[in-house]
C-alpha cells in the first residue's frame, strides 16, 4: 500500500475559531536522546529565536531557552517543564518541554495531561529506551497520538527497518514513514520527504522530486549512489509492510507518523513542525466529572497542571501553569477554584517562552497561561467561570524514597515549614506530617530530586537542610467507605501514620513485606499507589 498517496491539506486557517489553531504538544524521550536540542530548533524553524542553543555549550556558546534553571544549565539535564508560545503559518504553538531523567517523572506525568499530542524521540542508535516505554504508556492511558522523530541518523546506529520493527513490537503501535533516511552515519546522504514528494540532501536543498517512488529510478545522479539505492529499496520495503496514513487513527493514538532526522544539524525538523502544524489535532475534550469539557463551550474553564515557585528569585513569584479547557478567557476576569470554591481576579495573566514572559490579555482552549499567586493555587486545580466541574487524571504517585528533614538551624523551622510547603505545590517533593511526633518527611521518586529539593532550599530561601533514613521504605495513601474502620486502623497504626499536604493519611511501612501484611490483615482498607489531585 502506498505509504503518502493521500496528503491532507491544512484547513484555511483564516476561517477557524481560535482554539482549532491551537497545537498544544510535549516532547518525550529518555535522557540523552536529544529532547531538548529539538525543542530549541524547532524554535529556531519556527522563527521564535534566532540561534539554537545547545544542551552542553562551549565556554561562551548560549544556553537553551527551555532549560533555564541553573541546575539544568551546570548538569546539562532538564529537570522542571518549561512552556514555550510561539507562531508557526498561522497557529499558535504551545510547546511543553518535560524531563526526561526518569526522577523526575512525576513532573513529565502531570505535563502530559495538558498535552494534545506529543513528539517521541528516538535515539536511532538506542532504539525504545525504559523511560520511553513509560512516558509513552502514559500518552496511551490518555490516547494521545505520538509523531515519531528517530534523532541522530547522522551518526551510526539501528538500521531504520530495525528501529521500526522494534517500536511497533515493543509500543504495539503502527507506524507510517514521512521522512525515510538515505544512509546513516559518514554515509547519510540526505532522506526523501514523502509528503511533498522530494529528495532532499542534508542541508535540506532539493535534489529531485516525483510522482511515484519508480520515478526516481529516472533520476542518474541518484541510480548511480549505492547508498540511495539501498535506502529506496527498504522503503518499499517498509511501504509494502507498513499501513498508509490516517488522519482519524492517527489522532485516535493508533498510528504514529515517523520521520527520520537529526535535531543537532537540524535535519527534517523543518518538515516535523510541518507534520506537527497540518495533522496535529486542535484542542481536545478534556475528561473531567461530571462531563468532559469540549474546547467549544462558551464558558470559561481550566486546571492547573505545574506550579513553580520563584521563576523570578528577586520577586519571590509563584506561578501557576493552566491549561485552558473551553471559552475565551480574558484578563481581569474573575474565575471560580473549585476546590477552595472562592473566587479570583485574575490580572497578570502571562504567557512563557521558557523563564521569559508577556502579558496574556487574552487566551483561547489549548493556551497555557501562567497565573502569579501566593499559595491559592495548586497542581489539579480546576478554574471556572463558575460551574462545579473537576478535572481528572491528575496523578500524585507513592514516593520510592522516603527521609526526615533534618534543619541545622532550628530559628529557620518556619522558613524551612514554608519551603517544603511552596515545593510541595509544585510537585518537586512529596511533604507528609508524621501524626506522632513533629517530623517533616519527604517523599521522592528518585535520589536526584533530593539533590535539586535541598540545592533549591537552600539557594531560594536560604535554609540549609540534610535528610536521613527513618526506616520506612514504602508509603501508601489510606481509604476506606467504612470510617469507623478507617479510624481502627489509624488508631492502631499510629507510630506509622502520616498525612500529605492536604491531610489526607498516609501509612508508613518498613518494607513492601509489612505493607503486604498491613493489607491481610485490614482487607478492608485500600492501600492506593496513586491518588487524585484536587
Amino acid at each position: 500500500m502506498s505509504t503518502m498517496s493521500l496528503v491532507v491539506e491544512a484547513a484555511s486557517r483564516a476561517n477557524l475559531e481560535p482554539f482549532q489553531t491551537r497545537r498544544t504538544f510535549a516532547i518525550i524521550s529518555h535522557p540523552d536522546a536529544g529532547k531538548t536540542t529539538l525543542t530549541e530548533r524547532l524554535l529556531a524553524a519556527a522563527g521564535a529565536i534566532q540561534q539554537a542553543g545547545a544542551v552542553r555549550g562551549k565556554s561562551g556558546a548560549r544556553s537553551t531557552r527551555s532549560d533555564w534553571m541553573e541546575m539544568e544549565q551546570q548538569r546539562g539535564i532538564s529537570i522542571t517543564s518549561s512552556v514555550m508560545t510561539f507562531d508557526y503559518d498561522g497557529l499558535t504553538l504551545n510547546l511543553l518541554d518535560t524531563p526526561g531523567h526518569s526522577d523526575f517523572s512525576e513532573d513529565t506525568y502531570r505535563t502530559l495531561t495538558a498535552v494534545d499530542a506529543a513528539i517521541m524521540v528516538i535515539d536511532a542508535a538506542k532504539g525504545i529506551e525504559s523511560q520511553t516505554l513509560k512516558l509513552f504508556e502514559v500518552c496511551r492511558l490518555r490516547d494521545i497520538p505520538i509523531i515519531t522523530f528517530i534523532n541522530k541518523v547522522d551518526r551510526e546506529g539501528l538500521s531504520p527497518l530495525d528501529l521500526i520493527d522494534e517500536i511497533q513490537g515493543k509500543l504495539a503501535l503502527d507506524l507510517t514513514p514521512v521522512l525515510w533516511p538515505i544512509g546513516q552515519g559518514v554515509d547519510f546522504g540526505g532522506y526523501i520527504d514523502l509528503v511533498e514528494k522530494r529528495v532532499l540532501n542534508p542541508q535540506g536543498k532539493t535534489i529531485a522530486e516525483f510522482e511515484a517512488l519508480e520515478d526516481l529510478l529516472e533520476v542518474e545522479e541518484l541510480v548511480d549512489n549505492p547508498v540511495f539505492m539501498n535506502a529506496l529499496e527498504t522503503l518499499e520495503m517498509a511501504q509494502a509492510m507498513l499501513p498508509g496514513f490516517d488522519l482519524k487513527t492517527f489522532h485516535e493514538g493508533h498510528l504514529s507518523p515517523v520521520l527520520f532526522g537529526s535535531a543537532l544539524k537540524g535535519v527534517s525538523v523543518a518538515e516535523l513542525l510541518r507534520t506537527l502544524g497540518d495533522w496535529g489535532p486542535e484542542p481536545r475534550p478534556q475528561p473531567a466529572v461530571p462531563a468532559p469539557i469540549p474546547p467549544s463551550d462558551k464558558k470559561v474553564s481550566g486546571f492547573v497542571f505545574k506550579v513553580q515557585a520563584n521563576m523570578d528569585a528577586n520577586h519571590r513569584d509563584r506561578i501557576a501553569f493552566v491549561r485552558l479547557c473551553s471559552g475565551k478567557f480574558e484578563r481581569g476576569m474573575r474565575l471560580k477554584n473549585v476546590r477552595s470554591g472562592k473566587d479570583m481576579a485574575v490580572s497578570n495573566p502571562m504567557f512563557f517562552f521558557g523563564n521569559n514572559r508577556e502579558l496574556a490579555e487574552e487566551a483561547v482552549a489549548g493556551d497555557i497561561v501562567g497565573i502569579p499567586n501566593h499559595g491559592t493555587l495548586s497542581v489539579g486545580d480546576t478554574l471556572t467561570e463558575g460551574a462545579n466541574i473537576n478535572v481528572t487524571g491528575i496523578p500524585n504517585f507513592a514516593p520510592e524514597i522516603i527521609r526526615r528533614v533534618r534543619l541545622s538551624d532550628a530559628m529557620k523551622t518556619k522558613q524551612m515549614a514554608k519551603a517544603l510547603s511552596d515545593l510541595a505545590e509544585e510537585g518537586v517533593t512529596q511533604v507528609f506530617r508524621r501524626m506522632v511526633g513533629a517530623d517533616w518527611i519527604v517523599g521522592v521518586v528518585g535520589q536526584l530530586q533530593l539533590e535539586v529539593l535541598s540545592a533549591r532550599v537552600a539557594k531560594e530561601y536560604g535554609v540549609p537542610i540534610t535528610f536521613e533514613s527513618m526506616g520506612f521504605e514504602v508509603a501508601r495513601w489510606v481509604e476506606c467507605d467504612d470510617a469507623d474502620e478507617l479510624k481502627r486502623f489509624i488508631a492502631a497504626q499510629k507510630m506509622n501514620m502520616a498525612e500529605d499536604r492536604s491531610d489526607a493519611p498516609v501509612f508508613l511501612a518498613q518494607n513492601a513485606w509489612w505493607a503486604d501484611r498491613a493489607k491481610q490483615d485490614w482487607p478492608k482498607i485500600e492501600f492506593l499507589t496513586t491518588k487524585e489531585r484536587h
